[in-house]
């Protein structure tokens, strides 16, 4: 910070406005949690001098005051080593998810669909904001895939945690016989590209197709053309809105996931030329599960990358994933050193 801060004051500063603007926005980056250390800091102090004072005085009012207190000062601290162990040029940004189904028709669909809602209690739970951008619907329940974006401060950070497979075992509410299931549904995370990064997009690279929305949204979305498919062909990538009734606005916000892609595809390519052993171990195949959700015959979630473990499904199912969060960023905070 204050090689940072040596640099703002020099006379010279100013005379690269673009690179002063990132200097700018460095500092703050990292002004913020460094404040809230010093916070916690002095509190931790306060709290020692506190304890000290209801130990001679024999206060246990005072005592179970400071339980209280240093509980929570337990909570910001956990809450503050997060957000510092998300030091990525992008962890900062918000995200694109992409949930698809997997083999196994109605069954993988319904599981889809319980991942969707998972992850858009987990937004709501943080302040952060949802939209669903496209959406195909499962043949008798559920989805087949979905992409939403969810807005906020470090929501890529945190979600780029929930990249891989999702293997769920449960007694089927589709079959008659009550048997157990197994069903799979893959999760994509990219980081949404902020506007002062520049990814060029060629029109004629483009082939842009318009159809009829096929989800719900009233009769206007389902009678005119207003769904957008955008395949960039260079890469194959392939990406589409339907969410809007304008087919104006579904192209913003298919090019938008498209930045996002090619922004992305291109961070991975250069990831492999750097370190092809570190760009395959973070490759995702279908039966490479990272996480597994047991409802029967047991209740118990697991992940298999961390060995992080809940066996209160429904919470985690409403959205509480901190956990699974914290000990992924953890493990590959370990592995990278």
């Amino acid at each position: 910070m204050q090689e940072i801060d040596a640099l703002i004051a020099a006379d010279s500063f100013w005379n690269d406005q673009q690179k002063a603007q990132t200097i700018l926005r460095e500092r703050t980056k990292l002004s913020a949690p460094l404040a809230e250390w010093q916070s916690l800091n002095g509190e931790l102090t306060e709290q020692l001098e506190f304890y000290e004072l209801a130990s001679g005085e024999a206060d246990e009012g005072l005592l179970a005051e400071l339980v209280k207190s240093t509980t929570s000062l337990r909570q910001r601290y956990e809450q503050l080593e997060l957000r510092c162990m998300l030091s990525g040029d992008l962890d900062e940004n918000s995200a694109i998810v992409n949930i698809n189904a997997g083999a196994g028709g109605t069954e993988a669909c319904d599981w889809a669909s319980m991942l969707l809602r998972m992850y858009l209690h987990w937004a709501e739970d943080r302040g952060f904001s949802s939209d669903i951008l496209d959406q195909l619907n499962g043949d008798e329940a559920g989805i087949k895939n979905t992409t939403i974006s969810i807005e906020g401060p470090y929501a890529y950070g945190f979600l780029k945690s929930e990249i891989g497979i999702h293997r769920l075992v449960r007694i089927s509410p589709f079959d008659s016989n009550a048997r157990r299931h197994t069903s799979f549904a893959s999760v994509f995370v990219y980081p949404q590209v902020k506007d002062d990064i520049e990814v060029v997009i060629n029109e004629t690279e483009l082939r842009i197709d318009t159809y009829r929305s096929h989800g719900a949204g009233g009769q206007h979305v389902n009678t005119t053309d207003s769904a957008v498919r955008i395949t960039h062909l260079p890469t194959g990538i392939v990406v589409a809105c339907q969410n809007e009734r304008s087919q104006h606005k579904n192209k913003a916000s298919a090019l938008k996931i498209l930045k996002a892609r090619l922004y992305e595809h291109e961070l991975v390519e250069r990831e492999k030329e750097r370190d092809a052993a570190y760009a395959q171990k973070k490759e995702i195949a279908w039966g490479s599960q990272i996480r597994s959700y047991v409802l029967q015959p047991y209740r118990l979630i697991k992940d298999h990358r961390t060995q992080f473990e809940v066996g209160d499904v429904t919470a985690v199912l409403d959205g509480r994933l901190d956990g699974f969060m914290r000990a992924y960023l953890l493990s590959n905070k370990e592995t990278k050193r």
